[in-house]
């Protein structure tokens, strides 16, 4: 089982304070799928306003979000 089953699983027992932990642990995980994806979006040249759309999201809630890592990461604002 990969961690990602293993953690949903355990989320759904019946212990809260393990549940809580995994549920935790799986909103760092998509936390840091989203950072990255959205870093590899904008390296391939996509607006704010683009990865907006496909997370669901408006550009300003996006661009408030990750327009940090970018800046530190030095790319250009497209």
């Amino acid at each position: 089982m990969d961690m990602t089953s293993e953690l949903a699983s355990t989320a759904s027992g019946a212990d809260p304070r393990v549940g809580l932990k995994a549920a935790s642990a799986l909103r760092s995980l998509a936390e840091t799928l989203e950072a990255a994806q959205v870093g590899n979006a904008r390296r391939q040249g996509w607006s704010w306003q683009d990865i907006a759309d496909v997370l669901g999201v408006t550009k300003q809630a996006v661009h408030q979000k990750h327009a940090s890592a970018e800046k530190k990461r030095g790319a250009r604002d497209v």
